[in-house]
């Protein structure tokens, strides 16, 4: 099998521990945020915005709804960079 080439992108989705303090959870992202700089990670995003969806038809839906469309018209010039991606989440066993 060949190696696929190309960028890889890393999503990390969590849920902190209802005692997680807010403390801790901002120094927790500044921590995770300061990454990029240690390790030369930058791609040049500065926002991630995410939804769930229950299904695939919950998303088609979603894009063609006048909000949707109006919001989108709104936000994309304003714009610099963007990057969408949809994925079905899928759990990996060690």
């Amino acid at each position: 099998m060949e190696e696929a080439k190309g960028l890889v992108k890393h999503v990390l989705l969590v849920r902190f521990k209802d005692d997680t303090t807010p403390d801790q959870i901002e120094e927790l992202i500044k921590g995770f945020a300061n990454l990029v700089n240690l390790v030369n990670l930058s791609t040049g995003f500065t926002h991630v915005f995410e939804t769930t969806f229950e299904s695939t038809e919950g998303i088609a839906e979603y894009l063609p709804h006048p909000a949707h469309v109006e919001s989108s018209k709104r936000f994309l010039p304003r714009l610099e960079k963007v990057l969408v991606v949809d994925f079905k989440p899928t759990t990996v066993h060690a």
